[in-house]
């Protein structure tokens, strides 16, 4: 059935008439799909969700749907759901594509040139409603230009219900004071969206210009409540930085440990707030908080200051002290590859590592992350990236760029190896550590080497982070 002919009541409004399709989430149930379902359904709409990375598209579902929803918050995702639009052109050319979430207002002029009826991002989901409610009515409205949400909505709870369940996805391996490990299933809320900081290299600036929205708290401990009677034992706060509103973060959080009990956290956080803000970090522990996971990037302050990220050297240890004092776990994230990275930056980061008895707590794919520079971000035009900056790669949907040093290159393209070989044969990562570092040219000491290899093990999650 053509768009053009759809009437109030038809097509859209039945059941699987919008598809919202999920790409790629970071392990979790997705939240990029579960928050439009949720503002749908309290319009009228019946939409049915659907999650590539657990399963297959299903054909029927595709045949069915009038719009497909492709939801991109991720660059992994964006990948992956530009071949989703691609099924559905071949299944459903009739069937019209929208993309929502962070990469698409980035590769927005991209999408839309191939075929993408719209582009939204950010706080949107009623602009979505609205838009569908306008090709209902039969209006031929066309996006040349992404829609950009910023402006506070009223949010309903989550809708869950047409996704698999919790144990299809990545879990939680909670370590007990024998050092044993068992697996919990685990939920994800979000308690704000955005974010009031710019660093540069990061996709939600772009798009969220420094501001960031809090999600009312019982609505955040609603979704909560539906997890846990999913059988979630441990939650993690998606907010791109769980301390940018403390205040809220502690409400959340005491609302959780008082309604939950048992049921454990963890959450990001900036090196500068685990600086500034360490004082709400001793009630977050009692609340359940057993890890935090925190975008460290680099140690050396070239890099630090291109991509702005607000921290130096000294704060990281600081940071690492105050968490260490009140029993949580840090997990540092890195970007270790950048134009501006020397082979003795990398080192650095490496040698820190181990000093800092980090080594269980880094997953092995972060020593290999290369920086990413889709179109859009603010690096795009930045004086201290234009000197490196290539071709735009329309099948990496980022910038090239090149080391000044080629042997950084190389090491780069040695080390994900090591990185992919290790992660399919599921080889312990201080095995995997001690090639990265024989690759830097890092020897380690016998005592580290031991230490690397014989350590107790830390909380994490199933799944490695990546981007």
């Amino acid at each position: 059935m053509s768009v053009e002919r759809w009437a109030p009541g038809e097509v859209l409004r039945s059941r699987g008439g919008v598809l919202l399709v999920s790409c790629y989430e970071l392990g979790h149930q997705p939240l990029g799909v579960a928050w439009p379902s949720a503002f749908l359904k309290r319009a009228g709409f019946d939409p049915h969700c659907c999650d590539v990375s657990v399963g297959p598209l299903s054909r029927g579902d595709l045949r069915r749907a009038a719009v497909v929803v492709v939801a991109v918050p991720m660059h992994t995702a964006l990948q992956l759901g530009v071949r989703v639009a691609r099924s559905v052109r071949e299944e459903n050319p009739e069937a019209r594509v929208v993309f929502l979430g962070l990469y698409a207002v980035l590769n927005a002029p991209a999408l839309l040139d191939a075929g993408a009826a719209a582009c939204l991002g950010g706080e949107v989901e009623g602009e979505l409603v609205a838009l569908l409610e306008s090709w209902e009515r039969g209006e031929r409205q066309s996006a040349k230009d992404p829609k950009v949400g910023r402006k506070r909505q009223e949010f309903p709870v989550p809708d869950r219900s047409t996704l698999p369940s919790l144990d299809k996805y990545a879990g939680f391996e909670s370590v007990d004071n024998d050092g044993d490990v068992k697996v919990v299933t685990t939920g994800t809320v979000e308690a704000s969206r955005g974010c009031r900081h710019l660093c540069t290299h990061c996709p939600i600036p772009p798009v969220y210009g420094g501001r960031f929205v809090a999600v009312p708290t019982e609505v955040v401990l609603a979704d909560i409540e539906q997890q846990v009677a999913a059988g979630a034992g441990h939650i993690t706060f998606a907010d791109p930085d769980f301390l940018n509103g403390p205040a809220h973060a502690l409400r959340v959080s005491r609302g959780l440990a008082d309604r939950f009990p048992g049921v454990t956290f963890d959450f990001t956080a900036k090196v500068e707030h685990l600086v500034k803000r360490g004082d709400v970090l001793p009630e977050l522990v009692e609340c359940g908080a057993v890890f935090v996971i925190s975008a460290v990037e680099a140690l050396a302050d070239p890099v630090l200051e291109i991509l702005e990220k607000g921290h130096n050297r000294d704060d990281v240890l600081v940071a690492l002290e105050r968490c260490r004092e009140v029993g949580l776990p840090v997990r540092p994230t890195w970007v270790p590859f950048t134009p501006w990275t020397t082979r003795s930056d990398y080192c650095e980061i490496l040698e820190f590592v181990v000093d800092q008895g980090l080594v269980g707590h880094v997953d092995p794919v972060q020593f290999s992350i290369r920086l990413l520079v889709p179109p859009g971000s603010l690096l795009e035009e930045h004086p201290g990236f234009v000197p490196h900056r290539g071709e735009l790669d329309a099948e990496v949907w980022s910038w090239r760029w090149e080391h000044p040093d080629p042997e950084m290159d190389a090491l780069h393209g040695e080390v994900s190896a090591v990185v992919e070989t290790a992660a399919c044969g599921d080889q312990d990562v201080g095995v995997t550590f001690s090639r990265i570092a024989e690759l830097a040219g890092i020897t380690l000491t016998p005592g580290q080497a031991a230490a690397t290899i014989n350590r107790r093990p830390v909380p994490r999650m199933t799944e490695d982070w990546f981007c």
